[in-house]
């Protein structure tokens, strides 16, 4: 009979759909994550819902967007201590789900959803940092309820927990789920191994054009201090190789411990980012009024299970973070939770290479971030800011960088009035009114405060 399989699930956290050699970038070295895509599937339009960290972890957990779990901004406090608030409380996460089906579930690295010191969720195993996941050195974690000082660089510090729990999960008789979180390549771009900042000193960084400021970037700190500064270019790099070497160590353990042919194993990023790009640093946030770039909003995305997913293919579907959940689960043969009116469509049939071609009906996809909402085809990008603008189209096959915006064309005045038109209905389905982005200030300077359903 076939074991159920193990599911070992690897988030970086603001990498760039371009940061990766198997994502076309030869400048940067990330010979470990170009392996995972050589043996598995790689997604080129893959979105989280939201461009920015906090409310997007949400969504892969939940399956539902921010205008339903309430989670529209990084978290800023209620991490630990007395006043931790847990931000997705009442929610039902797909690791809920397995946990009560059997699978042995485990966490390490950046949670950043609240009440940090509290194991959720189902996960039996916690090792989680303390708060928002920027230090890099000597990392405050909680270890199972408990705060301690890891001395070390934080990516090895968490690998070396990961591979830790493969050894207690690979001698144990349960399948497992193990979330391994990196902050890397989050700033700062600083106290990285100098070995690897310093192999980046020939980088001519052509895959990071520093761009003129963006006039929505001017009062912006990360990109004053960082646009057109070659040593934050390393630094951001640095953080991305350190990771995937070490991403290499848990694909050489799995092998090692015989769980390979059993276990899925899936790489993404919480949100895209830009390093100069559009003349910004950033993703999401990293402008005024809040932007939907496509380099915040698609990230990589990579899954791989030897004899069920085919290996070496490049998948152009169009999916979302909020289909993951409903993926995920329905990958394992999990029951989809009944309530919670999730709008994600599970993709297993295209992992697992059954979905044809002329089967695929148009998929379009949604993002929020507070009041500026988002509809995107595969021709066409429509944001809509609420009730200030400025409003953004953009044809994505003949200006795939936006450099365009055709907003005031009278031509595609039709386009707009039908864009605008689906995008509400979408919305107006989906959304709770009592978290509705539109009815909070969503500064992309962080979140405060826990919403609470109304009944």
């Amino acid at each position: 009979m076939q074991k159920k399989p193990n599911i070992i699930f690897i988030l970086t956290d603001d990498q760039g759909i371009w940061a990766a050699g198997c994502y076309g970038n030869p400048e940067i070295r990330t010979p470990n994550i170009d392996r995972l895509a050589k043996e598995g599937m790689r997604f080129a339009n893959f979105f989280v819902a939201t461009p920015v960290c906090s409310p997007s972890r949400a969504t892969f957990l939940t399956g539902r967007i921010p205008s339903q779990h309430g989670v529209h901004d990084y978290i800023k406090e209620g991490n630990i201590g007395p006043d931790a608030i847990p931000y997705i409380k009442g929610e039902t996460t797909y690791t809920d789900i397995m946990a009560r089906n059997g699978w042995t579930c485990g966490i390490n690295g950046k949670w950043h959803l609240g009440d940090n010191q509290i194991p959720q969720h189902g996960f039996t195993d916690w090792f989680v940092h303390q708060q928002n996941g920027s230090y890099y050195n000597d990392p405050p974690m909680v270890n199972n309820g408990q705060c301690v000082n890891i001395p070390g660089y934080s990516s090895d510090i968490f690998t070396n927990e990961a591979l830790r729990l493969l050894e207690k999960y690979a001698s144990g008789e349960y399948p497992f789920y193990l979330s391994v979180h990196y902050t890397a390549p989050h700033s700062p771009w600083t106290g990285h191994p100098k070995e690897i900042v310093d192999s980046y000193d020939d980088c001519s960084f052509k895959s990071c054009p520093q761009e003129p400021i963006h006039p929505w970037a001017k009062d912006q700190s990360l990109t004053g201090t960082c646009l057109g500064n070659k040593e934050m270019l390393k630094g951001y790099f640095a953080a991305v190789t350190a990771m995937d070497m070490n991403v290499g160590r848990i694909l050489d353990r799995v092998d090692e411990l015989g769980l390979r042919d059993n276990s899925l194993i899936i790489f993404t990023s919480d949100n895209g980012f830009s390093c100069g790009h559009h003349g910004f640093w950033g993703k999401g946030n990293g402008t005024k009024p809040l932007n939907l770039y496509e380099n915040s909003i698609k990230v990589p995305a990579i899954f791989s299970h030897p004899g069920r997913i085919p290996e070496g293919v490049v998948e152009d579907a169009m999916v979302s973070a909020y289909d993951f959940m409903p993926t995920l689960l329905g990958y394992l043969g999990l029951p989809q939770p009944q309530e919670g009116n999730r709008p994600g469509k599970s993709f297993s049939k295209i992992l697992l290479g059954k979905e044809k071609k002329d089967e695929r009906k148009e998929v379009v996809i949604f993002d929020e971030y507070g009041s500026v909402r988002m509809i995107r085809t595969k021709d066409w990008k429509y944001v809509y800011r609420n009730p200030e603008g400025p409003n953004e189209l953009y044809d994505l096959i003949n200006d795939p960088d936006e450099r365009e915006n055709k907003i005031d064309d009278p031509s595609q005045k039709e386009r707009i009035c039908r864009m605008k038109e689906d995008m509400d209905r979408w919305f107006k389905k989906y959304v709770d009114p009592s978290r509705d982005g539109f009815k909070f200030t969503v500064t992309g300077d962080g979140q405060l405060e826990y919403l609470k359903k109304m009944v």
